[in-house]
């Protein structure tokens, strides 16, 4: 990906910025990720509650309902303020969930699922807050950080269920083992919480090349920006000393960049929801059992995150990256041509077909999700990047919940 035109040619700090952001999008899915991989503990503490799909069912609204609303109002909001609410949020979540858990020593019963329902709910604010948030900030700056923060998105799937295999292997013939497994996760989580409230209030704001584009997207008309600028030592009257013109503070409504944009808000809805219509309800709950026995979800699961993690990488090597707006469109359809395959693949094929499917679902997810949002905010000013970035972060969590709701119909004819 080039560097963009008109800045220095040399901006100090970008490399750790891409670590951070990468850091960043870890924290923003950890706790989630973790109560998606757990779901073998859930599904035995809730046997009669789907807890794969309700958690997400309970959790989507919540996220696209928060999402669409910062959205409408992202030019009002403090970027800085939103997104350490997020981030707290997250933590209040997760602690909230280890101390249920303590609380009634793993026992299972409408209660207690009703209480992780409402962790579930609080991660979907928290989710709203910092992942629109989060995208929107950095649609402003580089597409590298873009890139990097979903690729750390991916990354924290991949992580849990790393995670998560090695807490089966050490704990499947103790006593306890997958509540074990369970506490470990979300002591995890705590901590990446934590870590990501210090990064994005301390260090992120500080690096001269995140100072730049904030200044720049300032000098165009930008609010959101202003307390960001201020954690990192400038204040208004330290822009530039100069005034700008009203021609160079105009910006387009949020409506008008929809309509520019309506392909890409399409294109980042139908990704996600074929990919929640499959993962994670289908891959648990309706794929049989096979030769690996109770680590099959697992691996299904671990196997989806590692290539979505792979997948957001690919588009760093330009040859392959796809910008071509018709082309993204063609293949995010053709993409749908999965679902038959994932169909008969449960229903007659071995777990070798399934897992090639899964893997090929999380490399196109992953793949396709940054070549969309790395290109959609380029050619636009700072305010209409940040604006753009909330909008297509809405339409990502409107997928994710559209493509939840289709999971169930995966069901139709079982008995449910």
């Amino acid at each position: 990906m080039d560097a963009e035109v008109g800045a220095p040619v040399r901006l100090e700090g970008k490399f750790a910025a891409t670590i951070v952001c990468w850091l960043l999008g870890i924290g923003c899915l950890f706790a989630w990720n973790s109560m998606l991989t757990i779901e073998d503990y859930y599904a035995q503490l809730f046997p009669k509650y789907h807890p794969a799909r309700v958690l997400t069912l309970v959790y989507q609204p919540f996220a696209l309902m928060t999402t669409a609303a910062l959205a409408y109002n992202e030019a009002k909001i403090d970027t800085r303020k939103r997104n350490l609410f997020g981030f707290s949020l997250y933590f209040i979540g997760t602690a909230l969930v280890l101390v249920l858990d303590l609380a009634t020593s793993g026992r299972g019963g409408i209660r207690q699922f009703i209480g992780i329902c409402v962790c579930s709910g609080l991660f979907g604010v928290a989710d709203a807050h910092a992942q629109g948030g989060m995208i929107g900030d950095l649609s402003l700056m580089l597409p590298e950080f873009v890139q990097s923060y979903l690729a750390g998105l991916a990354a924290s799937g991949a992580l849990t269920s790393a995670l998560r295999l090695f807490t089966k292997a050490i704990f499947d013939n103790s006593k306890h083992g997958l509540r074990k497994g369970a506490i470990m996760f979300f002591a995890i989580s705590v901590f990446f919480v934590l870590l990501c409230f210090f990064l994005y209030a301390s260090v992120f704001p500080k690096l001269p090349i995140v100072k730049y584009y904030r200044k720049k997207a300032a000098s165009e008309g930008s609010t959101t920006v202003a307390a960001d600028l201020a954690a990192g030592g400038i204040t208004a009257q330290g822009l530039d000393g100069t005034d700008p013109s009203p021609k160079q503070l105009e910006r387009l409504s949020n409506w008008k960049l929809l309509l520019q944009n309506a392909d890409y808000a399409l294109d980042i809805f139908l990704i996600y929801v074929l990919t929640l219509s499959i993962f994670p309800g289908f891959l648990s709950e309706d794929t049989g059992s096979h030769g690996l026995g109770s680590w099959y979800v697992l691996v299904l699961i671990a196997m989806y995150n590692v290539w979505d993690l792979i997948g957001r990488y690919v588009p760093l090597m330009k040859r392959i990256n796809l910008e071509s707006r018709k082309g993204l469109l063609i293949v995010i359809l053709m993409r749908f041509l999965l679902v038959p395959p994932f169909y008969f693949a449960a229903k007659y094929g071995g777990q070798g077909w399934m897992l090639f499917l899964t893997s090929f679902l999380g490399l196109t997810n992953g793949y396709l999700t940054v070549c969309v949002l790395t290109c959609a905010p380029k050619g636009f000013k700072g305010p209409e990047q940040n604006a753009l970035g909330n909008i297509l972060a809405t339409f990502l969590i409107g997928g994710i919940f559209a493509g939840g709701v289709l999971d169930w119909l995966w069901l139709i004819g079982k008995g449910w």
